[in-house]
């Protein structure tokens, strides 16, 4: 049984990419009821190319915001995304997917989400994963993206559990905090490494707003503000000195976390959440990402189902 989605995309000057991510999401499989695409205020020809696909496609809105003269990745992304859910009544979709215009998506995204989501009903958020292309050797790299929750660049919802979770925080880290609290509330997010929903980058991971060092610094701001304590934060950036940049994309990731701490930036309001976050890293730690999300999933059920009751 197929069912009914809502995109909802946030863009600031995408005229270099967006055509990729249109012209993919134009041929799926499976369409969207409806495509909300709000752009942010474009210097570009972002706005001409909204139009000409608007034209062509009537299930496509353009949503005009005025121009703040910068980029603002994460609560800017947010504000934005909202100002598009803000246009629609949610209650007539069964699903919502925050997508960027920077992606090129296999014709079989949707419908395979879709199909995926009907299997399980406590899936609440997913998505495939994200590779880029390698601009020395021309190979697909993967972004190397754990298991446990959706990407960011496109969030795949269940309604009820958009609307259990409270949506995105307006925040950096709005795309971790989300898949907590799925967890939390019972509700499962995942993303799969699978041929029919492996999409295309084709910007690397954080590199929008200025380059991918600046990208890295506001992650481990992100890091900080969630509530990632340092032992956990210290292993992620191992892990990170790993993939390109090698060495200096983790240090300047730890590098935004300590200068957080430092600096005494404001952590994340929810302490209950902050908490089951922290017991959740560590357990990653000892067990081992996977196995620990899986007991963790096993040990949640039980709130998802009484919440149902």
């Amino acid at each position: 049984m197929l069912a009914s989605y809502v995109i909802i995309s946030p863009c600031r000057n995408e005229a270099n990419f967006m055509r990729n991510t249109l012209d993919s999401v134009v041929k799926q499989s499976v369409l969207p009821a409806l495509w909300v695409i709000v752009d942010d205020g474009s210097t570009d020809d972002t706005a001409n190319i909204l139009a000409e696909y608007a034209q062509k496609h009537s299930f496509i809105r353009i949503v005009s915001r005025e121009n703040r003269g910068h980029r603002s990745v994460g609560p800017g992304v947010i504000q934005a995304f909202y100002e598009g859910l803000e246009t629609i009544d949610l209650k007539q979709y069964d699903f919502l997917c925050k997508l960027d215009l920077d992606l090129i998506m296999p014709v079989r995204y949707f419908e395979t989400l879709i199909a995926k989501m009907n299997e399980n009903p406590r899936l609440g958020n997913c998505s495939g994963k994200p590779y880029y292309i390698d601009k020395v050797t021309g190979t697909f790299v993967s972004e190397g993206c754990g298991d446990e929750n959706a990407i960011g660049a496109s969030k795949f919802y269940r309604r009820e559990c958009f609307e259990e979770i409270g949506g995105f925080v307006r925040q950096v880290m709005w795309d971790g905090i989300d898949g907590h609290r799925c967890r939390q509330l019972g509700w499962i997010a995942m993303s799969w490494d699978e041929p029919d929903i492996r999409f295309t980058h084709l910007r690397p991971m954080g590199s929008s707003q200025q380059n991918i060092i600046t990208g890295r610094i506001r992650h481990g701001f992100g890091q900080y503000f969630m509530g990632t304590g340092m032992v956990y934060m210290l292993a992620s950036g191992l892990y990170r000195m790993s993939r390109p940049p090698l060495l200096i994309g983790g240090l300047a990731m730890m590098w935004g976390y300590i200068k957080s701490g430092l600096t005494g930036v404001p952590r994340f309001e929810d302490k209950t959440l902050s908490a089951f976050i922290k017991r959740y890293q560590w357990a990653c730690l000892l067990k081992g990402k996977k196995k620990a999300t899986a007991q963790l999933n096993d040990k949640q059920a039980n709130v998802w189902f009484d919440r149902r009751l």
